[in-house]
């Protein structure tokens, strides 16, 4: 088993490699990149802010302005024209682009290596710092939409299968295929018009985790602000996310139920209880239960996405989609390292788990 582990750890270095290859080649293709946003705002459209992502005109030659018009390097960016190219060349500089992309990405592929995920372009903030802050965010909602929809979905599939064919069966089903038919972005806005002040009632908060002076509450009051924060975003997400796990606990159970030891059991006068729960549930369950671990990374990305951006959580979810609209690509970057580590490390976790509930299986044996 420790081969197998090594080997696959050994593994996941390729993998993040060609995933972080793969954006870096799309990101160079990608119009509308740091400095061209520079430039826009120079043109006029966000003059005010432009002092703030580059520490004023001034540091960059002046106002920037040339006489003499286009030239090699303006000719790259739209709205360079008129520009002074060495005012250019200092905006290419500051955000690192003066350099080869080869030798940037072996730079970030090394710095990265070593969780140096360097300083965002317009925060003047370092990236490790920002994830750190709002990672806590993204595990709260993976991991209690996790825990919440298997805490539904598996006694309402172990029901379902104990009753297939009944009519509770057939009205749950129809409840499980609207859950997993309609995405959980779209029971967020549902959930915001209906209860957050959208068009009828106004009952929950739409932003924030917590409320104004949070620190100053009790702990019992904390407790209740933050659950009155988390209820639509978590009602979004289990409602969206429960259907996969219920139906595959039924059918575990369903492929259980029908084996001959079951029979014996029965044939031996067991009640239907004890052959349920005493001999079906661990075969049954092996595959659900295995699966915890990718259930919460799915979660963990789905919700950092889609919902943390509808209800204004300031997880990394949100803070990847603000850096790809703002083109601030250390975030993009480190955002989407901390993701992939994350799920192929899940993804062992998960085999390991298969092994501990089952020691029949052994992943070590098999053909790599």
């Amino acid at each position: 088993m420790l081969a197998y582990i090594l080997r696959r750890i050994a593994l996941m270095v390729p993998t993040i490699f060609g995933i972080m290859l793969i954006t870096f080649v799309i990101v160079q293709f990608a119009p509308g990149g740091p400095v061209e946003r520079v430039l826009a705002q120079l043109q006029g459209q966000n003059e005010g802010s432009l002092s703030r992502v580059t520490g004023g005109a001034g540091d960059l030659g002046g106002s920037g302005r040339s006489a003499g018009g286009g030239s090699e390097a303006s000719s790259r960016y739209r709205g360079a024209q008129g520009l002074d190219p060495a005012f250019i060349k200092k905006l290419e500089q500051q955000f690192g682009f003066d350099k080869p992309a080869p030798e940037r990405f072996a730079k970030m592929l090394w710095d990265y290596a070593t969780f140096d995920f360097g300083k965002s372009y317009f925060r003047d903030v370092s990236v490790l710092q920002l994830i750190r802050e709002r990672l806590p965010v993204s595990i709260s909602l993976g991991l209690w939409m996790t825990l919440l929809s298997y805490a539904i979905s598996i006694p309402l599939g172990i029901r379902k299968a104990v009753k297939d064919g009944s009519r509770f069966d057939l009205w749950t089903s129809s409840i499980v295929i609207v859950g997993y038919a309609i995405p959980s972005f779209l029971f967020g806005i549902a959930l915001i018009i209906l209860f957050a002040g959208g068009s009828f009632l106004q009952v929950f908060p739409i932003r924030g985790l917590t409320s104004e002076g949070w620190e100053t509450f009790t702990l019992w009051g904390k407790i209740v602000d933050y659950a009155w924060h988390m209820t639509l975003p978590l009602t979004a997400l289990v409602l969206g996310a429960f259907a996969t796990s219920t139906l595959l606990t039924k059918n575990s159970f369903l492929d259980e139920i029908r084996k001959q030891y079951v029979m014996t059991a029965r044939m031996k006068g067991l009640t239907e209880r004890r052959v349920l729960y005493g001999h079906v549930f661990r075969n049954a369950m092996l595959i659900v239960v295995a699966g915890f671990p990718g259930a919460f990374i799915s979660a963990f990305f789905a919700g950092s996405l889609l919902i943390e951006t509808i209800f204004s959580l300031d997880g990394l979810g949100l803070l990847s989609f603000t850096a790809i609209v703002g083109r601030d690509y250390p975030i993009v970057f480190a955002t989407l390292y901390i993701f992939s580590l994350m799920g192929l490390a899940v993804n062992l976790l998960s085999d390991l788990i298969y092994t501990w509930i089952d020691p029949r299986i052994d992943f070590s044996a098999r053909a790599t």
